[in-house]
């Protein structure tokens, strides 16, 4: 059955971006959430906070730590999650190309985009309900059949390597609802003002599309409209 509504969401890396709409569509659904930040500077986050009527909590967390994860961990201990919903990512932009990044740089979008979800989904995935949902905000780049274009080299193989992660984390955990969502090209810091869709376009979409989702075991991969995504 699905999870009754509203819950409480959970979004790692709501400062901005997709993370913060997130957030905010959530609350306008008349969900609680937790969402996370890096650092103790004042965001746009904190903003919808004090407007939220205390159904915003925010926590300070730094994805490729884990220790930072651990103590997240500890602090929402005894909480019940509904939905958790892991979107920080990095990226170097279209022209980014293995035969000119440096070690240090793969190395850092790959932790951050690949491992560190999933360091987080197994440090705070018994904090979701058994009916609730955990998803990860991967991408249509991440499709390895989809590639035909070239481009975003290292990106691509960053959401391509979270994807298979996910794949193994859904065999150890049959049964778990389990999403990995390509908001499609939206117009943000990391998208870019050439990209072809408005965070108003996208958000409202990937929304929906957890939500029909809701309570149907497995792993699905899935866009802004709800349409599968080839592997």
């Amino acid at each position: 059955m699905p999870v009754a509504k509203p819950g409480t969401a959970l979004v790692v890396g709501a400062s901005r971006g997709l993370g913060l709409a997130l957030s905010r569509e959530w609350l306008s659904r008349g969900w609680s959430v937790i969402a996370t930040v890096r650092g103790g500077s004042h965001t746009d986050l904190h903003k919808v906070a004090e407007q939220s009527a205390g159904r915003l909590a925010i926590e300070q967390l730094e994805v490729t730590a884990p220790d930072a994860v651990n103590a997240l961990r500890k602090r929402l201990s005894g909480s019940q999650i509904d939905l958790l919903f892991l979107n920080a990512g990095v990226s170097l932009g279209a022209g980014d190309r293995v035969d000119s990044i440096s070690t240090e740089e793969f190395n850092r979008i790959m932790v951050t985009n690949a491992l560190s979800p999933m360091r987080i989904i197994e440090a705070l995935g018994d904090l979701v309900r058994p009916e609730g949902t955990i998803a990860a905000m991967s991408s249509s780049l991440g499709s390895v059949s989809l590639n035909e274009s070239g481009g975003w080299e290292v990106y691509r193989a960053s959401k391509a390597a979270l994807n298979t992660l996910m794949r193994s984390y859904a065999v150890r955990h049959a049964g778990r609802n389990l999403a990995l969502v390509d908001p499609g090209w939206v117009r943000t810091d990391m998208g870019g003002p050439q990209a072809n869709l408005s965070i108003e376009e996208s958000i409202p979409g990937v929304v929906d599309a957890l939500e029909a989702l809701a309570g149907k075991p497995g792993l699905r991969y899935f866009n802004y409209r709800g349409e599968t995504v080839p592997w």
